[in-house]
């Protein structure tokens, strides 16, 4: 569910898998297509291709109902078109929903999934815009702005205010990623590695016993758009992800705007990270928390990241003088290949 943007580099992995040959008795099955309006590659192995890409498809269509903004039969617009009240939720909502409250309390309101009204507002939304937005619009969307809005209660969402509206695409795709990554393993693959849109999520080793590698991606130093890979890492199970400015932007002369708005003050975040990629368990976690550290100064990502178990980061940023540096936590940097 991440955007495409129009003019702009968009869609494709943020890594890449360095897959090694088939061992033993299983085989390598990868599995390609296009949904939630990017690319998703699945390669397991199996002793038979027990996974079909009609499966796959089936899966992220049932997800798009529920929590895609370019459906318009969706849940989500079901419930951004509504007024104030009680809306059911199916489980891939709530779901995603309970695990938004949560970062949304751990990160002090940084993430927060009522910021559809200022995403449309600054031109990253469903529908084109032919402006950038003065303080007083910026000031009026921000009424509707806000998760204390909203109440959570079971299988049920509460609107307190009529114009508030959700946007779950910084968090939803990795949810999708960790669906995929279940049906694999309800299937009996022990050895895999599930990718949309960039959101990445392994299960090894692979099955002549080394680690899964992956492809990370660094932006061009000189500010264009290119890329590279600029390290691998070497992991046997868990999830990656990478929120960046470098690929979604709008840009007026010579200001970029950031498609991470900060939902207390309602302008694009500037904190100087290009790039932050997180490593998790799970990739709903990784997804949701690499918005945060976007909103975050280097130096103060890092802090945080060391004080929550489970979690590793790497972070790309532009220091005072405008030069391109990185840092990563401690434990990122083991995962690192020799």
């Amino acid at each position: 569910m991440k955007r495409r943007w129009r003019g702009l580099l968009a869609g494709g992995a943020c890594y890449l898998f360095l897959a090694g040959t088939t061992t033993g008795e299983l085989s390598k099955y990868t599995i390609r297509g296009y949904a939630q309006g990017t690319d998703y590659t699945i390669t397991y192995y199996a002793a038979d291709s027990c996974i079909r890409k009609n499966t796959i498809d089936s899966v992220l269509r049932v997800i798009d109902t529920s929590m895609s903004l370019y459906k318009p039969y969706s849940l989500i617009n079901k419930i951004n078109a509504g007024g104030k009240g009680r809306f059911e939720l199916d489980s891939h909502f709530y779901n995603v929903l309970k695990k938004s409250f949560a970062i949304y309390r751990d990160s002090r309101g940084i993430f927060d999934i009522t910021v559809a009204p200022l995403v449309q507002l600054w031109g990253f939304g469903v529908k084109p815009v032919d402006h950038f937005p003065d303080s007083n619009e910026v000031r009026h969307v921000m009424d509707c702005v806000g998760m204390d809005k909203i109440r959570l209660k079971r299988y049920q969402l509460r609107k307190q205010s009529p114009c508030v509206q959700i946007d779950l695409n910084g968090i939803a795709q990795g949810y999708s990623v960790d669906v995929l990554a279940e049906l694999l393993e309800n299937g009996g693959v022990a050895h895999y590695v599930v990718e949309l849109g960039g959101e990445l999520r392994v299960k090894g080793p692979k099955p002549d016993g080394l680690p899964m590698r992956i492809g990370i991606e660094r932006p061009s130093d000189d500010g264009s758009n290119g890329v590279g890979i600029s390290d691998v890492m070497e992991i046997r199970e868990g999830a990656i992800t990478t929120a960046g400015n470098y690929r979604k932007f709008l840009q007026d002369g010579k200001r970029k705007f950031s498609h991470h708005i900060d939902p207390k003050t309602g302008y694009p975040f500037n904190t100087g990270i290009i790039s932050a990629t997180i490593y998790a368990k799970d990739a709903i976690t990784a997804d949701g928390y690499d918005n945060v550290i976007m909103a975050m100064e280097a130096g103060e990502a890092i802090r945080f990241v060391d004080k929550r178990r489970d979690m590793e980061v790497f972070v790309i940023y532009k220091d005072r003088s405008g030069m391109v540096r990185d840092t990563m936590s401690a434990g990122f940097k083991r995962l690192l290949a020799n």
